[in-house]
């Protein structure tokens, strides 16, 4: 018995690394060719080691116009987006785990139909338009502010909590809000953290939004970054075919690094609640 387990544990550590590895090789192989020079890559020469060691890829990014103010968009869109997401998804998901709520059934049901259909391009833009939000800041905050997956992990999370705690408190003289504030919400950390960066990856990554409503002084970096990326072919037009390519693989290279690493920064601060948080909601047998 305990060799069988023994075996399994080496199975399971074999296959953990092989995830592990499999995962981190690709991210380093980028940051290598990010920092090689344009004749290490045209000669196949870097593999996990930068070659020819230079950051004129990154001194090309931050060189460009209107660089840090994209960055500070994204910022201001990330800590905005999620904030207002985190607030309007809580009050919405505590009244909707009450199943004494009249029309509480007819409204989860609307939420899960919502889920699943959407009105698609054209009528969202109209919608938007409509409400006089594009070419405006809110056109990145207000339609994103409710994830129908989260809600319904959040509904289930308020459903888990022992109906004895409301009612001590209703007894005491507090109100469904004020339980909802005092009591609920610092007992559901774990479950605002991994919600909380779900929906932070979201908006740091959303650029196609920023591009159908929103003006040039407006863009997050993701939008930015993908203008650079489409034109790195006008990068170097000194220089030969094999060097404009090389420099816009460094350049590309670059962009994914400025791009990703700040979420990955991120992550170890959450990472105590994010084991903890992908079990919320979940059914408990």
């Amino acid at each position: 018995m305990k060799k069988e387990r023994s075996i399994l544990d080496v199975l399971v550590v074999i296959v953990m690394l092989t995830v592990i590895v499999s995962c981190l090789l690709p991210f380093v192989y980028i940051i290598a060719l990010s920092f090689s020079s344009p004749q290490a890559i045209v000669n196949n020469q870097v593999s996990f080691w930068p070659v020819g060691f230079n950051t004129e890829s990154y001194r090309q990014i931050f060189n460009y116009p209107n660089f840090f103010r994209a960055y500070g968009n994204t910022v201001f869109y990330t800590v905005a987006g999620t904030a207002i997401a985190l607030c309007v998804m809580v009050l919405f998901a505590y009244p909707l785990s009450k199943p004494f709520l009249k029309g509480q059934k007819i409204v989860l049901r609307l939420v899960i139909i919502s889920m699943y259909f959407a009105g698609g391009l054209i009528p969202n833009y109209l919608l938007i338009s409509n409400l006089g939000l594009t070419g405006t800041r809110w056109a990145m905050l207000l339609p994103f502010a409710i994830n129908q997956f989260n809600l319904i992990i959040l509904i289930n999370f308020f459903r888990s909590f022992p109906k004895e705690i409301e009612e001590a408190a209703l007894i005491d003289g507090l109100g469904y809000f004020r339980i909802l504030v005092i009591i609920l919400i610092p007992l559901s950390t774990a479950s605002l953290a991994t919600i909380g960066l779900y929906t932070a990856v979201f908006f740091w990554n959303d650029w196609f939004n920023g591009l159908i409503y929103l003006n040039s002084k407006q863009y997050p970096v993701m939008l930015f970054l993908r203008n650079i990326v489409n034109g790195t072919a006008t990068v170097g037009d000194s220089a030969g075919a094999a060097d404009k390519s090389t420099i816009g693989i460094s350049i590309k290279s670059a962009v994914i690094i400025t791009s990703t690493l700040p979420i990955i920064l991120l992550y170890p601060f959450l990472q105590k609640y994010f084991v903890k948080g992908m079990t919320v909601g979940s059914v408990k047998g």
